[in-house]
């Protein structure tokens, strides 16, 4: 009779996600939208019937009254999976914490708005008529540098520089820096679209957007009005965010301290030559 033993456990090797579903669950509403929004133009680009990216680019001589949509669409259409998933990656904890500090109103205003068409309005004054061509783009890396510019000021202020060997090297710098890296180190990248995006960010930074976002009374009046935190999961109410709008003024510096650079990089695909 032979014995029988019970089979020895195989190697498992499990990733665990808990973390990361946590982080994805509590994404505020915005966010959420932003990102389902990526998701969907990226499904719809498998079929072949209809040209999305074609539809959707920022292309300097395609825009006219009839095509100012272009102007918002753009950030939110990708050139393929590799693209639309580097730029998510990118995003998304960006978004997020804009979101959490300014409110969901206040997300959904400028970035609807000024964050989308003034970068496209730039970008199509140089492109065009000083540079005279007509390379398209498409990609949420215009809000990722943006977002990293902004993000930027808020850190010169209370860490103004930090160290490389024995250089000081200003903090606000360092999104120029990194879309530098992208543009030598991913191709078909915008170094022209990631420079009016970070324009806008840096403005945004010091405080010069905020006249395109109503006063608060009148947004708390439309949230108490619509009922937005009782009927939207996930929305964020003005009363609700972790910071002041546009950013707190620290009340002391921190002088020299230095500050890690963030490794958040998203990319802009060119569909011109």
């Amino acid at each position: 009779m032979s014995s029988s033993s019970q089979p020895s456990a195989l190697p498992a090797f499990f990733l665990n996600i808990t973390p990361l579903r946590s982080y994805l669950l509590r994404l505020p509403l915005f966010t959420r939208a932003v990102l389902l929004i990526i998701f969907a133009f990226w499904l719809l680009e498998l079929q072949s019937v209809w040209d999305v990216v074609q539809w959707g680019a920022l292309i300097p001589n395609e825009i006219s009254i009839a095509t100012l949509y272009r102007t918002n669409t753009y950030p939110v259409i990708h050139n393929g999976f590799f693209h639309m998933l580097l730029n998510v990656v990118a995003l998304m904890p960006l978004l997020e914490r804009f979101e959490a500090e300014h409110g969901t109103l206040t997300a959904l205003l400028l970035f609807v708005g000024p964050l989308s068409t003034f970068p496209a309005a730039l970008y199509i004054l140089v492109e065009k008529y000083i540079l005279s061509s007509n390379t398209a783009v498409v990609g949420a890396s215009v809000w990722v540098f943006l977002l990293l510019a902004s993000e930027a000021i808020k850190t010169f202020r209370t860490n103004p520089y930090f160290q490389v060997g024995t250089l000081k090297v200003p903090t606000w710098t360092t999104p120029l820096f990194v879309s530098f890296v992208v543009a030598v180190l991913l191709s078909n990248t915008s170094f022209l679209g990631h420079i009016c995006g970070m324009i806008f960010g840096y403005l945004l930074g010091l405080g010069y957007l905020k006249v395109f976002v109503p006063p608060e009374k009148i947004l708390r009046f439309i949230e108490g009005k619509l009922n937005l935190l009782g009927r939207l999961p996930h929305y964020v109410s003005v009363d609700q965010k972790t910071h002041g709008r546009y950013g707190v003024l620290p009340t002391a510096s921190s002088g020299e301290s230095g500050v890690s650079m963030s490794s958040y990089i998203g990319s802009s695909q060119r569909l011109g030559p």
